[in-house]
């Protein structure tokens, strides 16, 4: 695929630096260090765009924090400010990240994401008996700089956005050379152009047809058992010498047993959450419901607040709509 140019000066334009500000904004319009940057926002994103220009701009001051839903992470976050670069660059370099992305992939594309996941993966499992399931492991702490980077300059040939791309990426952890940080939106774009090179290499190399992958998960569907555990060895060569990664211990399964994908279990005919997944639903909306006795929530940020986790859980089967009307049913919004 043939480079692309002609961007850094589309990045440092202004009102790609007031997008990317308000995208940056969304949901943090209340903390201190987004009211006093909005307060001066003009002189902000000068300063900014001046020292990008001038290769001044200080990457990797990241604040951390522990979270313990569904599993424990530590995310390492960036200030405000270099969260607004990254929007400006993400703004631009996007589209073109994901010209080189397959069509089964779904992380962190407009248009995709975790429902259309599951809902392609759903007709893999009514047209195939075996299914394949594959995930890499600690795959953000894997990731090498050095290879991330070659790949980066494959489709890049600007050498001021190269520098910046290594900027950004040695910011973390550039001694070792090794991982990126979760919590980052040009580590999950990042993340997922990584594994761009194996998408392309399982459709058209090992010839799967059945293929989906959101981020670091992926599903391989086939009809025979054999052939998937070929397949297996052939990705798993693939991944640690191409990529310098490895996959936790694969499974082999007929799709008739249910293959657990993004917080579901899909068989042939249905989809149901996983144990996981309801017990997490379970324990938020018990949340909300104190929050709002409270009175720490409004009748409309309550409906707000349980309609967003019902579309977790979209697409689901009848089963999955039953457990959730059994855990809404006590939620009594006309108490206070």
């Amino acid at each position: 695929m043939k480079r692309v140019g002609g961007l850094v000066a589309q990045i440092l334009r202004h009102d790609n630096f007031l997008v990317a500000f308000h995208r940056a904004a969304r949901g943090k319009r209340f903390r201190a260090e987004v009211r006093e940057f909005q307060n001066g926002l003009p002189s902000w994103l000068a300063s900014i765009a001046e020292r990008l220009f001038a290769g001044s701009f200080t990457f990797g001051r990241f604040h951390q924090f522990l979270i313990l839903d569904p599993k424990e992470r530590i995310i390492t976050a960036p200030c405000f400010e270099e969260r607004v670069v990254h929007h400006a660059i993400m703004n631009i370099c996007e589209p073109e990240l994901d010209r080189w992305l397959i069509d089964d992939t779904f992380a962190c594309r407009v248009g995709r994401g975790r429902e259309a996941a599951v809902q392609r993966a759903m007709q893999f499992c009514r047209s195939q008996g075996w299914c394949l399931k594959l995930d890499i492991r600690k795959y953000f702490d894997s990731i090498n700089q050095d290879r991330l980077l070659e790949l980066l300059t494959r489709r890049f040939k600007e050498v001021r956005l190269q520098g910046l791309f290594e900027q950004i990426v040695r910011s973390f952890r550039g001694t070792q050379r090794i991982g990126l940080p979760i919590g980052s939106l040009m580590s999950q774009h990042f993340a997922n152009f990584y594994l761009g090179r194996f998408d392309r290499y399982v459709k058209e190399s090992l010839r799967v047809h059945g293929y989906v992958r959101y981020m670091d998960d992926l599903l391989l569907w086939g009809e025979d058992r054999r052939e998937l555990q070929r397949v297996q060895r052939e990705c798993e060569l693939f991944v640690d010498n191409e990529l310098r990664l490895e996959f936790k211990p694969g499974q082999v399964r007929r799709v008739e047993q249910g293959i657990s994908f993004l917080g579901c279990r899909l068989f042939p005919t249905h989809v149901e959450l996983n144990r996981r997944s309801k017990q997490r639903w379970q324990r938020r909306v018990r949340f909300l419901e104190k929050a709002y006795r409270l009175g720490l929530l409004s009748d409309l940020e309550l409906q707000q607040r349980v309609t967003s986790l019902t579309a977790f859980a979209r697409g689901a089967c009848v089963r999955s709509w039953k457990f959730r009307a059994s855990v809404l049913e006590p939620l009594l919004v006309d108490e206070p």
